[in-house]
């Protein structure tokens, strides 16, 4: 490998879209990065997810390289994008701005499965309901 991670970023960029504008060129540039060596197979890699906000990690190695990894949409947008509001309450225990049903935090929570922190589909989807709640909407049944 490329000896001692020296950094670790994560950002949440536009799939299909990265460019060298802030957030991608200021975070990179902080670390020498090439950004082009980043933006061009971001792009190609995310094209499928053109305009929706994906999840990036980047790890930054002592010689100035580093690899990427792509985690697709954040759990948040994804249940908006399934309720379809705009955005999550901003007192989530007074004002809920949407329901989601079981079947659709099950769905999500099988596309998230692999980055949860859980060992099974029914902890996914525990997980899942908990970000649902948090953003003021109901879970039901």
């Amino acid at each position: 490998m490329a000896g001692k991670v020296i950094g670790n970023l994560k950002l949440r960029i536009p799939g299909g879209k990265a460019s060298a504008g802030p957030p991608v060129g200021s975070t990179l540039g902080q670390w020498g990065l090439n950004m082009m060596d980043f933006i061009n197979p971001f792009n190609e890699a995310t094209k499928d997810f053109m305009g929706k906000n994906v999840i990036v990690h980047i790890k930054v190695y002592e010689d100035r390289t580093f690899d990427w990894k792509c985690l697709g949409q954040p759990v948040d947008d994804l249940i908006r994008e399934k309720i379809n509001i705009q955005k999550g309450s901003g007192k989530p225990n007074l004002e809920k701005v949407g329901k989601i049903s079981r079947k659709d935090l099950e769905e999500i929570a099988e596309k998230k499965m692999d980055q949860l922190n859980a060992i099974d589909l029914e902890g996914a989807v525990k997980v899942i309901a908990g970000t649902a709640r948090s953003m003021g909407v109901e879970v039901v049944d």
